[in-house]
């Protein structure tokens, strides 16, 4: 075409349907997986929850790109631990409204929020997957890691939360003290 577009313009079709059928009929797991640990310390008195370490080790097939496979899983675990113990959303009783409209009034973790991180993962190859043996990472580090902390609070309190975040108020109250 020498770098023009035709005046009638170009159309590209792909029709998928073949290999979406083959996949669906698959009796093999094509997703990834991931198991996560945290090391949590907890004041009794404050109600103050605190991560001390963190470990994702991860089944996601043959990785492609190691340095951005490693940043997805901490920025994921990173997520994770904003879910647990920092990020919430109320909503204003009068206007309807969420009242953390900005970073202000929203947590989000900070450096000084995160602790030693460590992210790994299991060399896989596993050729029903697809060609090039890769499953997607997308962001399963995230659920598991506030599962973890949810845990690892449990084991230093001795009671069950069952409603994220872990704001110290939360926390002294299912201890039974009083904020």
């Amino acid at each position: 075409f020498g770098g023009e577009v035709p005046a009638a313009g170009l159309t590209a079709v792909a029709d998928t349907s073949a290999e979406l059928e083959k996949e669906a009929a698959s009796p093999y797991a094509k997703h990834s997986f991931g198991a996560q640990f945290a090391e949590v310390q907890v004041d009794v008195d404050s109600g103050e929850a605190r991560v001390r370490r963190l470990l994702g080790v991860f089944a996601a097939g043959r990785i492609l790109n190691s340095r951005t496979a490693h940043s997805q899983f901490i920025g994921g675990m990173t997520m994770g631990l904003g879910m647990a113990l920092l990020e919430g959303s109320t909503l204003d009783p009068v206007f309807g409204d969420f009242a953390e409209r900005d970073l202000a009034s929203y947590h989000v973790p900070a450096c000084a929020d995160l602790p030693r991180m460590e992210a790994h993962w299991l060399d896989e190859d596993d050729g029903r997957l697809n060609p090039m043996g890769s499953k997607g990472i997308g962001e399963i580090g995230i659920v598991g890691t506030a599962a973890a902390i949810g845990n690892a609070v449990y084991h230093a309190t001795g009671v069950r939360f069952r409603e994220l975040p872990l704001h110290p108020d939360r926390i002294l109250a299912g201890l039974g003290r009083s904020t």
